[in-house]
C-alpha cells in the first residue's frame, strides 16, 4: 500500500501522505486557498464557509477542497475564473451580515477575514450586497469570563469543535436557526467553569475573527484603543 500520493496543483507537482485532503495538501505546500471553517484533524469538515473551492479535472464544477481526499494523479486548479467568482460571492455573503469594527477589534491585523479580503482583492464592506443586520444582541456575557460578539461571528464552528473535543460537561454549541444562529455556552453556570476555560483558551485562540474574547482582556484592549484615540486628538 502506498503511503504517498502525487498530484498536480496549478501546474506544480506535489506529494502528500495518502488520506490528506486537497486543502491540507495545498496549504502544506505553500498554496493558499481561502478557508474559515477548516481545522487540522477534522474527520468531517463542515465545508460551511464555501471559500475553499477548487476545480479538479474530471469532476463537474468546483468542489470544496476540505472534504476532498487527494488521489494519485489528481489535477487541481485553485485559481480559475469560476472558482474566484464563487469565492468572492461567498465572501460577500459573509461580510454582508458582519458588523465588526476592525479599528477596535482584538483580532485586527490577525483576522482571517482581513487576510481573505486581501487575497481576493475585496473590501470588507461592499456596496454590491446590502448589509443585513442580525436579530441578536451586540454582546453576550452569559459566560463567567468569556464575551461573545454575535455580529462578528462567521459561524465557522471552530470554537464548537475544539470545545467538544475537550470532553468537559460544559461546552459551546449552536443555538437558533438560519440567519440568527449563534454560539451559546451550555453548562457555563457549573462550578469551576471559569478556571477551566481560562486554563484552556482553545475557543478564544481558535476564533478567526475575534468574536470570542476574555472579558478582562477585551476591556483592557478597549481602554488602550480609547487612550490611543485621545493621544491622536491631542497631537
Amino acid at each position: 500500500m502506498r503511503n504517498k500520493v502525487t498530484m498536480t496543483v496549478d501546474g506544480l507537482e506535489i506529494s502528500v501522505p495518502a488520506g490528506t485532503t486537497v486543502l491540507d495538501a495545498c496549504l502544506d505546500n505553500g498554496i493558499y486557498i481561502p478557508n474559515l471553517c477548516h481545522l487540522d484533524g477534522m474527520e468531517h469538515p463542515p465545508a460551511s464557509c464555501r471559500l475553499c473551492l477548487v476545480e479538479v479535472d474530471g469532476m463537474r464544477g468546483p468542489v470544496t477542497s476540505c472534504t476532498l481526499a487527494a488521489v494519485d494523479g489528481m489535477v487541481v486548479h485553485t485559481n480559475t475564473d469560476e472558482v474566484r467568482e464563487l469565492q468572492k460571492l461567498a465572501f460577500r455573503m459573509l461580510v454582508s451580515c458582519n458588523q465588526g469594527n476592525c479599528r477596535v477589534c482584538m483580532a485586527n491585523k490577525r483576522c482571517d477575514l482581513q487576510q481573505i479580503a486581501k487575497f481576493l482583492h475585496l473590501p470588507l464592506r461592499t456596496k454590491q450586497m446590502r448589509h443585513i443586520p442580525k436579530d441578536v444582541p451586540e454582546v453576550l456575557t452569559d459566560h463567567p469570563c468569556i464575551v461573545y460578539e454575535p455580529n462578528k461571528c462567521v459561524l465557522c464552528g471552530r470554537c464548537v469543535y475544539v470545545c467538544e473535543r475537550r470532553g468537559n460537561p460544559f461546552s459551546l454549541s449552536f443555538a437558533n436557526r438560519g440567519f440568527n444562529t449563534i454560539v451559546t455556552f451550555f453548562g457555563s453556570e457549573a462550578e469551576g467553569v471559569e478556571d477551566a476555560c481560562r486554563d484552556c483558551r482553545a475557543c478564544v485562540d481558535i476564533c478567526p475573527v475575534g468574536a470570542l474574547s476574555f472579558a478582562d482582556e477585551r476591556e483592557r484592549h478597549l481602554r488602550l484603543v480609547e487612550a490611543g484615540k485621545g493621544r491622536r486628538k491631542a497631537g
